[in-house]
C-alpha cells in the first residue's frame, strides 16, 4: 500500500513539475501584424576600467569652456588661483596624496585646461556625461561640490595648477 501511495504521489509531483514553469508566446494569426521593437544602443564607457593617472588631453569636458590657449605663467593669475584654491578646494583636495577627491599634482598633464575649468564650473554636468568624471565618481564617491567660481576665478586655478606640476 505505501509503494503504490509513494508511486501515485512521485508521478503527481513529477506531472505538475514538468507542466508549469514556462510561458509559451502566442502566435500572432495572420490577420495580425507582428510588430518589432527596434532598441535603440546606448554606448555606455564602463568607469572602472578608466585609468584615471592617464592624460586624456584631449578631452575638454562639458560646459562653457571650449577652447583655452595658454602662454606663459601669470603670477598675478597664480597668486590670485592659490586664494582661491585654498578657500574653495582645500576641504576635499590636497596636491600629493589622495583625500575626499584626488590629489591634483600633475593634473594639467592629465587633463586639458578645458577639462579642468569646466570641472569646477560645471560639476553636475561633468559628472553625468563625461567619461572622467564619472570614472571619479565611481573611484572617490563624492561628488565635487559646485562651487560658486566664476570664469575668471576658474582660470586662475588652472594657473596656479601649472605651478604645482
Amino acid at each position: 500500500m505505501k509503494f503504490k501511495l509513494i508511486a501515485l504521489l512521485t508521478v503527481i509531483a513529477f506531472t505538475f513539475s514538468s507542466c508549469g514553469g514556462e510561458k509559451k508566446e502566442a502566435k500572432p494569426s495572420k490577420k495580425q501584424p507582428v510588430k518589432k521593437e527596434v532598441q535603440k544602443e546606448e554606448v555606455k564607457v564602463d568607469a572602472s576600467k578608466i585609468d584615471l593617472m592617464a592624460p586624456t588631453l584631449d578631452n575638454k569636458g562639458i560646459g562653457p569652456i571650449k577652447n583655452i590657449t595658454l602662454g606663459d605663467i601669470d603670477q598675478g593669475m597664480v597668486a590670485k588661483g592659490k586664494e582661491v584654491y585654498k578657500t574653495n578646494c582645500t576641504a576635499c583636495h590636497k596636491f600629493k596624496k589622495r583625500y575626499i577627491g584626488p590629489a591634483l599634482k600633475g593634473i594639467t598633464g592629465r587633463r586639458s585646461p578645458e577639462w579642468i575649468m569646466n570641472m569646477i564650473l560645471n560639476s553636475d554636468e561633468m559628472l553625468k556625461k563625461d567619461p572622467v568624471a564619472k570614472a571619479l565618481i565611481t573611484e572617490y564617491n563624492a561628488p565635487m561640490a559646485q562651487q560658486q567660481i566664476s570664469v575668471e576665478e576658474a582660470r586662475s586655478i588652472v594657473e596656479y595648477f601649472r605651478t604645482k606640476n
